[in-house]
Parts: structure tokens; sequence; C-alpha cells
């Protein structure tokens, strides 16, 4: 149900989970309040803030609009809108750009939106909207910690009681700018242990959204407690300076005079609980906006696991010759191995020469390594082939007599640069040798045809597949400046990843329909067109919220060490496809037998138990509890069967034995261990042995 107040100074919106209160004269964001806690986010009212802008001028780089007096409000049922004709900036005056603000809620969410229309003669760069000034934590909360997205899941860092400051040269107070911006990461979450509050984009969009965190006016303490940050003030001022934490959404629409634009409508909504309430809401989201994966090849579908095999580096190992690698696929075939994903087989090595997909003659013939692939695929073992597109390296006489053209440049005319990646000797450790590489232009078509010759050379290899390497990012070219590509000035670079996998799969399709296309780390929109995910997560504790949202998505990730039975037990626990990876993935699978042996034996179990475990709905720590000597244990996940039924499987990281409790509303009967072989009768306590996983069904 939604209300609405208005009492000629302030108006409010409410649902049933949050309220929203804005002043009517100014259009200030003056209040966002939990129904379900109690949580008023804005502690000071006046400290509220409408909009923010950046108008550079000539020699006035920095020069902002903060809010303003509206020409007009326009009031709805379930929407405000504020309409400001001019804006006043910092040192150029007044200007004539008229910003719309508009907030509109529902039954289930609060979204917030702003257009611009540029009748000036300079770029909007940049808007930041909506803004929540004087961001508060719940009074019954003693932290508030960020939950964003890192690499392959949730991160989360403290920003109350202390804050971490990302760049003390760069800016006057503390300020945080997450790790990734949207469409990496296209929600956070502000969260204490009892409640949270979800931002993110309201829509499906690959414009790119910052989100960012600032401290005023400082530290009270800067000794830092952690390397997270140091202390927030505990007053409400410090030096005669208000105390506060801003919170906003910074977007880059690069407005340029006399034409209009929209920044991507940012949703904020209240919530009660752990994080998987507020993934709850994206989750939801997401169904509003039809996205949708992709259906991948059929036999990805099934339980397997992977080999990587790297076999040329840069510095020239040449560890394989193409018909040796037959062997390595009677390996794989005699222990049940699925696919090998071959890296370094291109000209150069792994990260030389890209974007080359041209084979290596010091390692073979064309036709050596396209038999070998069809003598490997004859055995049941699927070839695929590593790749790159994201960079140019700057080493090859393709960088020098036609790439350069193609490359994301900034707003300077300069192309992104990157250090390129290190290989096994001194010199490339120290950085003296290493391949430098440059962001490319996605949202060139040249370029893209330029890859579409790339990927036909894989294709024609007979391999079943490709897996794009650092798919999910542009390194630090997040936008290209560079009109004559046939893009608008500052062009996300992230808007035509998809557009080139689309391309991609029309020269694949003729010789194969069910050619495979993954990623690495895939970022949502992805799945429109990716089959399958490539990660790392060699960390004890994960925040798995991709596969908490996308629970039928196929994750794989790298298995290294050689009794490596926590991560194959992660994998159980999260429906991880294995990559097995001995040496960082120059070895081959005999390599590590033990390692081998026990993911032999998790895969055998899910496979057994499909119905829960690969087929079932992933649920997380959503459906019950488990304890260990009385405290929370939380490595362990739930599972649905499409019959409704429940599994669960518990972990044990330590390398000591561990006593759990579990405590599930179901009845739950059985359970066993991933190396044994028999079903134990459940009692209420069980005792798992070190760096051992469990699943009851």
């Amino acid at each position: 149900m939604i209300t609405q107040k208005n009492d000629g100074k302030i108006i409010s919106f409410e649902n049933d989970n949050t309220g929203y209160s804005f002043e009517l004269s100014s259009g200030k964001l003056v209040n966002v309040y939990s129904k379900l806690t109690g949580w008023n986010m804005i502690k000071r009212p006046e400290l509220g803030k409408s909009f923010e802008m950046m108008i550079p001028l000539d020699g006035r780089r920095n020069n902002n609009v903060k809010g303003g007096t509206p020409s007009s409000v326009n009031v709805t049922d379930n929407s405000v809108e504020f309409v400001y004709d001019t804006v006043t900036s910092q040192f150029g005056g007044e200007h004539p750009i008229k910003v719309v603000t508009k907030f509109e809620i529902d039954e289930e969410i609060g979204t917030f939106d702003c257009s611009i229309d540029n009748q000036s003669d300079l770029i909007v760069e940049d808007v930041r909207y909506p803004i929540v000034d004087d961001f508060t934590k719940p009074a019954d909360e003693e932290k508030i910690d960020q939950y964003y997205f890192g690499y392959a899941n949730l991160d989360k860092q403290s920003i109350y009681p202390f804050i971490r400051n990302d760049s003390y040269w760069g800016t006057d107070s503390p300020t945080q700018y997450l790790s990734d911006t949207s469409p990496n990461a296209p929600f956070y979450m502000l969260m204490g242990e009892k409640q949270g509050v979800y931002i993110g984009a309201a829509k499906k969009s690959t414009d790119l959204i910052v989100w960012k965190v600032q401290l005023f006016p400082g530290y009270d303490n800067a000794m830092a407690p952690t390397p997270a940050g140091a202390w927030i003030p505990e007053m409400d001022e410090i030096s005669g300076k208000k105390v506060h934490l801003c919170v906003t959404a910074a977007q880059l629409p690069f407005v340029m005079p006399k034409t209009s634009g929209q920044i991507v409508p940012i949703a904020i909504k209240a919530f009660a609980g752990t994080w998987h309430k507020g993934a709850d809401i994206y989750k939801n989201l997401t169904k509003r906006w039809n996205l949708k994966p992709i259906k991948p090849p059929a036999w990805i579908s099934e339980p397997h696991s992977w080999l990587q095999l790297h076999i040329n580096s840069p510095e020239d190992e040449l560890r394989y010759k193409y018909t040796e690698l037959v062997d390595v696929g009677r390996e794989c075939a005699k222990h049940g191995i699925k696919a090998i994903q071959l890296v370094g087989w291109n000209d150069g090595g792994q990260d030389r020469g890209n974007p080359s997909h041209s084979h290596d003659p010091r390692l073979g013939t064309f036709e050596e390594l396209k038999q070998a692939i069809a003598e490997i695929e004859a055995m049941g073992v699927k070839m695929i082939l590593f790749s790159k597109f994201t960079w140019s390296d700057i080493s090859t006489e393709w960088y020098k007599d036609e790439l350069h053209e193609l490359t994301a440049k900034n707003m300077w005319g300069d192309c992104y640069s990157w250090p390129g990646y290190k290989y096994q000797t001194t010199s490339q450790m120290v950085g003296l040798s290493s391949r430098r590489l440059v962001t490319m232009c996605m949202n060139s078509e040249k370029y893209r045809k330029i890859c579409d010759n790339e990927i036909k050379k894989i294709v024609d290899l007979g391999a079943s597949g490709t897996l794009f390497d650092e798919s999910q990012h542009h390194g630090p070219g997040l936008a290209c400046f560079d009109m004559s590509h046939g893009h608008k000035y500052g062009a996300s670079t992230y808007d035509s990843d998809n557009k080139l996998i689309e391309g991609f799969r029309k020269v694949s399709a003729a010789e194969n329909p069910d050619f495979l296309y993954a990623g690495e780390a895939c970022y949502d929109l992805e799945f429109e067109q990716y089959d399958l995910a490539y990660i790392r997560t060699k960390v004890e504790y994960v925040i798995p919220v991709r596969r908490y949202t996308f629970p039928n998505v196929a994750y794989m990730t790298a298995i290294v060490g050689f009794n490596d039975r926590n991560m194959i037990n992660q994998c159980l626990m999260y429906k991880y496809i294995i990559s097995y990876e001995p040496y960082n993935f120059k070895g081959r699978p005999g390599d590590y037998p033990i390692t081998l042996e026990y993911g032999k034996k998790m895969d055998a179990l899910r496979t057994g138990l499909r119905e829960y475990f690969w087929d079932g709905d992933f649920l997380d720590t959503t459906v019950g509890s488990v304890t260990s000597d009385g405290v929370a244990h939380e490595k362990w996940a739930g599972y649905r069967s499409d019959d409704g039924k429940l599994g669960v499987v518990i972990c044990n990281f330590s390398k000591e034995p561990i006593k759990v409790k579990p405590k599930f509303d179901e009845t739950l009967t059985k359970y066993r261990f991933v190396d044994g072989n028999d079903y134990i009768p459940y009692t209420e306590e069980i005792e798992i042995p070190p760096q051992s996983a469990i699943v009851i069904i």
C-alpha cells in the first residue's frame, strides 16, 4: 500500500517497507526510513541534498552545481517531480541547463530519476543523484558495513565506526569509491547486523554508475585500527564543523552542448535481515528487466569437471607441442574430466600478441592443432580454447600499423595503458620486459569485425568453445571519447560487450551451433550471451551473491592446491564446476593425485544427488541455522529439489574436527561424507573431521 503525506513543506511517500521525504522548496531528500525497523537514515534533515553536477569550465574543470531552487513541483499520488529551469555553478554562474529530478514509488520500491536538457555550450560531465547525506546508523547497531561486488562475489568493508580513505592526496576528506562500477556492480548494500538498505540500478543498463561514500569534515583519530580505515568522530560537530557521512550514486552521462540526457534511475529500499534480503530486491528487479541467462549447450548442464592447461607464455616456455596434447586428453578421459581449457596455444603465448588468435608455429602447424583437438574430442573431452579481446599488445607491428586507432581513448585522446602480466622471469616480474597492453574500444564496429575474424580461427580449429579471459572488464578504460569509432562522446566501453558475443555466435553458428562462449567472472548482463563464468574463489568466507541471485548459471572455480579438499568442498557447497589447475594451471591431473581423487568423489556424490546439489534451487543459509560450540557456523548451504525436499551441505574448513548442530524446520533423515559411501542416521549433533564436508538429505 502506498501513502502520501504533504504538509506544504515536506512531502513523504511510503510503501510497506520504506519511507522517503523531500523538502518541497528545494527538492532535497531529507529522510529515508525503514518501515520494517524504524531506522531513520538521515539524522539531520537540514543536511539533506537534492542533486549535484559537474560542469567543467575552461581552466576550471572541477566546477560544481549543488542543487538549486525548483521553478515548479509536480505531485501525483505516487511521485514528485522537481523542475529546475536553470542551474548555477560555483565558478560559472547561471547556465541554461534544465534539470528534472523525479521520485516515484510503487508497492515494492522507490526510484530516483534525473533528466538533463543542456542548452549551454558546456558538457555536463557527472551527475550525483540521489544523495543520502548525514547517513546515520540505526540506534541499535554498533557498526555499518558496505557490501559490494568484488571480483566474483560480494566483499564488505566498514563505513562505521571507521572508514577507509581511497585517495588521501586526491580528496579533501575521506572518500570511498567502490572497487567496481556498474554494470559489474549493479547494486550495493549498507548493513548492520539486523537490517540494511539496498541502493542500485533500477533498470538494465551498461552505463557507468559509481557508488560513493564520503566523510565530512574528516577523521577524529587518524590512527587506523585496521588497514580498513580510521575513526569517524562520534559527535555531531568537531572543530565547529558538522560531522556527516554522504552516500551517493555518481554517474557520468557526458551530456553534450545543445543535447539532452538521462541518468540510470536508482532504486533505494530498506530491508531487515541478512544480505540475502537485499539480494532478493535485486532478484526481483532483474525479473522486471526480463534478464534471462542464455541456455548453454547440454553438456554444461551436467555435473562435470575441467582441466585448465597453459602451454606457453610471453617468455617462451613452449611446454607442449600440439601433437603432445593428445596424451593430456587421454589422461583427462581416464579420470572423467570432460573439458580442457587450453591456454597459451596462440602465437606468442598467453597475454602476448593480443588480440591475435593465430596458432603458434613453434608449437606445430594449424593442421596438427586441429587434428589434436579432433582426437581429444573423440575421447569425449571438449577442447575449449582460451581467448582475449579486451587488450592490444602494443609491442606488435599490428598495433603500431592499425590497432592503435581502435583503442579506447580518454578525454585527452590518450589510450588507457595497462602494465601487462608477468611470467616466470625476473625481468618480467619487475616489469622490465612485460608486454604493455591497452584497452580496445568494443564500441568500434571495425574492431568487432577484427575480433570476428579472430574467433573464426578458433571455430575453424574444431574446438567446442572459447573462454574469453577478462571479458568482465575493460581495465582502466571505462569510457571512450574517440567519436571516430562511431559512438557518442564518453560512451561506456561496456555498451557493446554482448554485441561482441552476438557477432561471434553468428560466426560459429554454421560450424557448431552449440559452440560454448565462456567468460571470466561475467557480470550479470553478460549471462544473456555467455554460457559459463570462470572465477577464482580461494578464500574461506565467500558471500555467494552471484550464485544466490542467478542460481542456475554455470560457474567454475580454480582448484590449485595439492590437497585442496576445502576448495572442492566449496565447489559442492556453491555448485561450482571444478577447474583442475596444478602448478598454477601449468600441470596435468595426475600431478596432484590427492586433490584429483577427492574431486572425483565429490563429483560422484553430486551426480548421485543432483536433484539437490546440482539441479536444486540454491538457498544458501536462509532455511535454518548451524552452530558449533554455541556459535553460528557459516560454512553451509541449503538446496531445494524440484519436488520440495531439502538438502544441506556443511563444510569444515579448519584443521581440527568440529561438532555441528544443524537446526531446520524440515525433517532430515540421513547424512554422508564426501569421501564416504555409507549414509549415517541423522542426529542432533554431528562431528565433521578436518577439511571435510557432509551432505544431509
